[in-house]
């Protein structure tokens, strides 16, 4: 059952998923209307979970499970994933890729890049210690608070010269 992501308690469980460009306001309000229509029927086994979704920075989609009475099954994060995929098909975007890496500059600007390489694009000065990394370990609501990391503190400092 669909709830506000505001009432989802804390410790409810996500997903970050990282379009490579920015959704436009109409797009929003589809993936709004599709999300929440999901969540509204989101099952594990057969019974439904109290679920919600919020877009970040019009470019990430998070999707929430409060895990506290039912844990999501493999099944109910494989639906997840397949609503994920229309959404692919519909703006011709890559979201559920785990070969990328996250990046926001100092204008709050977010920038997706492929993992593959991201050393060489470091040393070639393309990207800079100012920026800060998204971190793809969070797990909880909770943990949203330090979705961006600066690069100076994340494991991509060793690529930086001293």
């Amino acid at each position: 059952m669909y709830l506000p992501f505001d009432q989802l308690p804390d410790n409810s469980r996500i997903w970050v998923y990282v379009s490579p460009r920015r959704f436009t306001p109409s797009e929003q309000e589809w993936i709004q209307s599709r999300l929440k229509d999901f969540c509204d029927s989101w099952a594990t086994h057969g019974k439904g979970m109290p679920t919600s979704f919020t877009i970040l920075e019009e470019q990430l989609l998070v999707l929430a499970v409060d895990e506290s009475q039912l844990g999501a099954s493999g099944c109910s994060i494989d639906s997840s994933v397949r609503v994920l995929k229309d959404f692919e098909r519909k703006f011709q975007i890559n979201l559920v890729d785990q070969g990328k890496l996250t990046l926001r500059d100092q204008s709050g600007q977010v920038h997706v890049l492929p993992a593959l390489g991201i050393k060489s694009r470091i040393q070639g000065g393309e990207i800079g210690l100012e920026q800060e990394v998204m971190l793809p370990t969070i797990q909880t609501k909770a943990e949203l608070s330090g979705l961006w990391q600066p690069l100076s503190k994340s494991w991509l400092r060793a690529y930086f010269p001293n």
